[in-house]
């Protein structure tokens, strides 16, 4: 068990807090005969400066992003028009993890949700909204000009949030936006199996999440 006190937790949104966006990937590549995992390939091209990368920094619009994907995805063996993908973004919210916000805030601990998103990203979710709500701060690539995993956007977490990174308990479902997080000294948390995860950030937070 550690001995370690931690103030606050930092949480991504997509694939944490709702179901991975990789199940809709997924399902929109099987109606279509496009390989499984396909999407996801195409962001492993040219990972800081892609399609993906632009729109989450907010460096090209809707309509540009729905072009270039098309043409770095057809480059690779398949067309995917951008909206497509833009259309695959909203999983369901997990209701673990939103019982887990709760208790966590009742905790008097500090939460934020670090997220990459795109600024044409829109819903009428209330589910989603109430999720939201709960963070004290929300850190969104599209509003800051960075995104995971760039240090500076954890470096920019930890000073809006006023924590010191050895403080917080930071969970995404991609290894590569834990690694920074990690180096700085924060405790990390792979999701995979939700519950699972929560079993091991209670057990940070020595409190019963599940």
């Amino acid at each position: 068990m550690t001995t370690r006190t931690f103030d606050a937790v930092f949480w991504d949104f997509g694939g944490v807090i709702t179901t991975s966006p990789f199940e809709a990937f997924n399902r929109y590549e099987a109606e279509r005969g496009i390989p499984l995992d396909f999407i996801r390939g195409v962001n492993t091209h040219n990972p800081d400066d892609n399609a993906w990368a632009k729109i989450e920094r907010r460096e090209v619009s809707a309509d540009e992003f729905d072009a270039l994907f098309a043409a770095e995805s057809e480059a690779l063996g398949h067309r995917v028009p951008g909206r497509d993908v833009l259309g695959c973004l909203y999983g369901s919210v997990r209701p673990e993890m939103l019982a887990a916000l709760h208790s966590i805030r009742d905790s008097g601990r500090i939460q934020a949700c670090l997220t990459n998103n795109v600024s044409t990203s829109t819903h009428d979710r209330p589910d989603v909204d109430e999720a939201m709500a709960i963070f004290v701060h929300v850190i969104e690539s599209s509003k800051v000009g960075l995104r995971k995993p760039e240090p500076a956007f954890y470096e920019l977490a930890c000073t809006t949030a006023g924590v010191s990174p050895d403080r917080v308990v930071f969970l995404d479902d991609l290894g590569i936006n834990l690694k920074p997080a990690a180096a700085m000294g924060m405790a990390t948390i792979k999701v995979v199996d939700p519950s699972r995860a929560l079993t091991e950030l209670g057990e940070l937070l020595q409190m019963s999440l599940i």
